[in-house]
């Protein structure tokens, strides 16, 4: 490897070892080190060498080093950074919420995210990490039960939707029921009625 190669291809690894874990780099946040072309063949020979994964279009994350070996960043790590570098409003999809509140005991075999952003695809590995765009309302109280509920609504649809509405009303603490309240001016007119059945069960 070239002297001038070797030296970029160690500035982009020691920058990537100081970043948190699934932190995404890009060719374009290098761009202080060299030029494009060097940028980009030093992420080739790194990707190559294993000491990056290509995440996806011009995204590459390192690898995490633990005394088992090493192992992509996990797809929780990845959003997160994601959310915090973009901020986009990122959550687990209305499956992955029905999920959590106890609706379906089936485990989604997709990593699939709703996203304020665009929609694309990430690969950790063997595992295919999907963001989809999506209305802001599917969005809404991200990363609260209270924001599990509207998605988990979504997911089961206007027809099934109310035969859970007692349920899930005891899954909320009355803040929660609250937070879901205040929410109903940005959700479609059956989730909003539902919503407000919550109530009747407080």
């Amino acid at each position: 490897m070239e002297p001038m190669m070797k030296t970029l291809c160690e500035k982009i690894i020691q920058l990537a070892e100081r970043m948190p874990e699934g932190e995404a780099l890009s060719a374009k946040a290098l761009l202080h080190l060299g030029s494009r072309q060097g940028v980009d063949q030093a992420l080739s020979r790194l990707v190559r060498r294993g000491q990056l994964l290509r995440a996806g279009r011009g995204t590459y994350v390192r690898q995490v080093h633990t005394k088992f070996g090493s192992r992509p960043p996990s797809p929780t790590k990845l959003i997160e950074a994601l959310a915090a570098q973009t901020g986009e409003t990122i959550t687990p999809n209305g499956a992955a919420a029905a999920n959590a509140l106890g609706l379906t005991s089936q485990v989604p075999i997709k990593q699939i995210y709703l996203t304020s952003g665009p929609s694309r695809k990430f690969t950790l590995g063997s595992q295919i990490v999907e963001l989809q765009h999506t209305a802001r309302w599917q969005t809404t109280l991200a990363n609260t039960k209270a924001g599990q509920t509207v998605r988990a609504l979504a997911w089961l649809g206007e027809q099934k939707a109310g035969e859970a509405i007692p349920y899930l009303r005891e899954q909320l603490m009355s803040s929660e029921l609250a937070e879901l309240l205040q929410a109903r001016p940005v959700l479609p007119t059956w989730m909003a009625r539902e919503v407000s059945r919550m109530a009747e069960y407080a």
